[in-house]
């Protein structure tokens, strides 16, 4: 370690025992070394007695400046590593620090943009930031192609060498919680750090969000649920973002959404919708949709329409895990625990060999008092974090895309019910889950996925006939080991050979017609004639097992 990683270590030893943050160390781990330590090295009397645990840890973190502010929010996502009362207060870290000099703004968007004066790109720029957060400001100010009114987002000058120190410190100190708390090691402290690097590293790159928002922006076009700004991505870099400025409601603002006549039920209902659109639809959602993220239009109040901002970080579910999320969600409010506990199984999120009857038992002995309230009182949020923490007791591997649905999932509900209390949230997501999940069996999905694939096996179609030539030579080959081993069953066999090769010619020749039929419609009877000769050649091959 460097002088400079002693000192801020040192720092930060001294600052979390001046909250007595030692007190989250059992007794029976605290060796001889750490009291000779404590009383020598690291001697600071707990200032804050007073205050509860949770709260002194809340200060510390601020204290520790934004790197630390933003892994403490980070941690309150994950509510499997503290208690409730400690995860709620680290909730409560506001991303609120002191701006940095706006002409030092002004040079990094005049080095962005190539060394030309801002006043060759914009009129009106305030050097004054609109917003400061710990990664980024936010200047005003118009294109000066066409007057329209942008916000320039900077990254802070010369941020990434203090994260990257603080970083590593936190890796360090990741490094002792095994050693530290009985159950350390079972909460994989590396890599809850590993998955906060990442976040914190894409959330340096403007270009990366200025991606997200041109995304989110394309999957809710012309939505009345959703509106994303406007980027322009000519005038973005890594460091550098522009785009459109927006006029909203804060989303926390209650009472002026009320005044401005806002429809506060079909608003909260509408941000489950536009949650749920995402991530079933999409496959991609803002990952950060927390109140200062999201304001609400002030035109068509009895029609409300969400704006979102701040796109740095996005999470996005494969097929296979959206399946088994809505049929968890579906099985869950059920009360069917079996069909819970078998499909963390299947979906790879619990070790193959899991005991399904004991992890069912446990699902049920944590799940099953929740039904004792109304279901228009049941957090989703709280059913997800039930059972996974249940399911991590089974050795769940962290899932980040998941822990990133969960926290953005108790986000929008938290808002929902802070604007609308009486929403029913699962009544207004069943019937999307449901109908997204009809949509993805039957005849209508089968289409779907041939179309889908239609390019790609007409692009191989002129191979086929060697595939199947192959096929029957290797069918004559393993036909004639048969024949030779066991030379009685000659006919049998060589009948049973003739009918596989017919079922294979006639539903070759069935699908390449219907990928014909689907894909190219315009060769008229063609594929039809197609499919109906493979139907009579799979018909005779059929008749030949007879």
């Amino acid at each position: 370690m460097t002088p400079g990683e002693i000192r801020r270590l040192y720092f930060i030893i001294q600052t979390f025992l001046s909250y007595g943050l030692d007190e989250l160390i059992p007794v029976m781990r605290i060796t001889l070394p750490l009291r000779l330590w404590r009383r020598t090295l690291f001697w600071m009397p707990n200032r804050h007695k007073e205050k509860a645990l949770g709260v002194r840890l809340r200060l510390a973190l601020q204290e520790l400046g934004p790197v630390w502010i933003k892994f403490g929010q980070m941690l309150s996502t994950r509510r499997d590593l503290f208690p409730p009362h400690i995860a709620d207060q680290l909730a409560m870290l506001q991303d609120r620090v002191a701006p940095f000099d706006g002409v030092l703004a002004k040079q990094q968007i005049e080095k962005a943009m190539g060394g030309l004066p801002v006043e060759a790109w914009f009129d009106d720029f305030e050097i004054e930031p609109l917003a400061s957060a710990s990664i980024a400001q936010v200047h005003t100010a118009r294109l000066k192609e066409n007057g329209k009114e942008v916000v320039i987002k900077v990254i802070r000058p010369d941020i990434l060498p203090i994260i990257k120190a603080d970083l590593k410190l936190i890796y360090r100190l990741a490094g002792w919680v095994p050693r530290l708390l009985p159950d350390g090691r079972r909460l994989r402290p590396q890599e809850v750090v590993r998955e906060y690097e990442k976040t914190l590293i894409d959330e340096l790159d403007l270009l990366r969000e200025s991606a997200n928002a041109i995304q989110l922006r394309r999957n809710f076009e012309n939505s009345p649920m959703l509106y994303i700004p406007e980027v322009y991505p000519d005038y973005c870099s890594q460091n550098m973002m522009v785009m459109e400025r927006i006029y909203g409601i804060p989303v926390s603002d209650v009472a002026t959404l009320e005044k401005n006549g806002t429809n506060m039920k079909l608003l909260a209902e509408r941000g489950v919708q536009v949650f749920f659109t995402q991530v079933f639809r999409d496959s991609f959602f803002h990952a950060d949709m927390h109140p200062g993220n999201i304001f609400v239009s002030f035109e068509h109040p009895e029609n409300p329409q969400y704006i979102g901002i701040d796109c740095g970080i996005v999470g996005s579910l494969n097929k296979e895990d959206k399946r088994y999320l809505a049929e968890n969600f579906i099985a869950f409010f059920n009360r069917d625990y079996r069909k819970v506990a078998e499909l963390h199984v299947d979906s790879g999120w619990v070790p193959p060999d899991t005991n399904v009857e004991d992890f069912e038992f446990a699902i049920r002995t944590v799940c099953e008092p929740i039904f004792e309230k109304p279901l228009a009182e049941i957090s989703f949020g709280h059913v997800l974090l039930n059972l996974f923490n249940t399911a991590r007791r089974f050795n769940m591997e962290v899932q980040p895309q998941l822990v990133l649905l969960q926290k953005t999932l108790l986000y929008i509900e938290g808002v929902g019910r802070q604007l609308y209390p009486q929403l029913d949230l699962w009544k207004t997501a069943k019937p999307f889950l449901e109908s997204w999940i009809k949509d993805q069996v039957g005849i209508p999905a089968l289409l779907k996925a041939v179309k889908e694939k239609g390019p790609f096996w007409i692009e191989k179609m002129p191979e086929l006939p060697e595939l199947v030539y192959n096929s029957l030579r290797q069918g004559k080959q393993l036909q004639h080991s048969v024949d030779r081993i066991a030379s009685e069953l000659q006919t049998n066999h060589v009948r049973q050979g003739q009918s596989r090769y017919l079922f294979g010619i006639g539903a070759t020749l069935m699908l390449s017609g219907t990928l014909l039929l689907i894909n190219r419609p315009e060769w008229g009877f063609a594929p039809g004639w197609l499919m109906a000769i493979g139907l009579l050649t799979w018909i005779v091959g059929w008749r030949k097992t007879r």
